[in-house]
């Protein structure tokens, strides 16, 4: 009898091994995956940053970045990104310890710095249309609005990603999936400030010098 008990004891732990191993691959596989789409991300970014280097010095005789950009405003936009790739670390530590509660908190904080990152920008387009400076008044501009929006519009899908992520983590906990989540979310997060640092030295500063 005891026999069979073990046996039965060795072949449901050899199962759940199986069980988290698969789990692990298939995180593994995911995060992989997502690199894979960060490359393409990163060759699309490639491409904008060619047509604005290629574009920005045709103004049709309407202003250049040295006449609209404000350097210190930009410089404050930076760091509130800057900072939340430090917020957004917290909360990877605070997930690796299982601490569900820091971790939530750390990514709300996240959210709330690429949502002023987001405010800051909207309202720097909004300037700049209302001086009459818009996307349509010359190549330059056309190139800087969509080199810059279109970095905007990938901040903004990680918020709502982000938003996803606390209900999800919120309601079922710090899962191995949830995990994934995260750690994906991270590179994706990451990387945008990575793009904004280019952007920022390409666009802004050289634009201003």
């Amino acid at each position: 009898m005891s026999t069979a008990v073990l046996s039965k004891h060795s072949v449901a732990h050899e199962a759940g091994h199986d069980h988290d191993h698969e789990h692990h691959d298939s995180g593994e596989m995911t995060v992989f995956g997502f690199w894979l789409y960060l490359m393409t991300d990163c060759i699309l970014f490639a491409s904008v940053f060619a047509t604005y280097a290629v574009l920005v010095g045709h103004t049709a005789g309407g202003p250049s970045g040295k006449d609209i950009f404000e350097l210190p405003y930009v410089a404050v936009e930076t760091a509130i990104l800057l900072i939340s790739s430090c917020t957004y670390g917290l909360a990877m530590l605070a997930a690796h310890k299982g601490a569900k509660a820091k971790a939530i908190a750390w990514l709300g904080v996240t959210f709330l710095c690429g949502a002023a990152f987001i405010a800051m920008e909207v309202n720097e387009f909004h300037h700049l249309i209302v001086e009459g400076f818009g996307p349509s008044r010359s190549a330059f501009l056309s190139s800087f609005f969509t080199l810059v929006g279109m970095h905007g519009l990938h901040v903004t899908a990680g918020l709502l990603w982000m938003l996803v992520l606390m209900a999800q983590i919120g309601t079922r906990g710090l899962t191995a999936q949830n995990n994934t989540r995260m750690m994906c979310l991270s590179l994706f997060w990451h990387f945008l400030d990575i793009v904004w640092i280019c952007v920022f030295t390409v666009v802004y500063l050289m634009g201003a010098v």
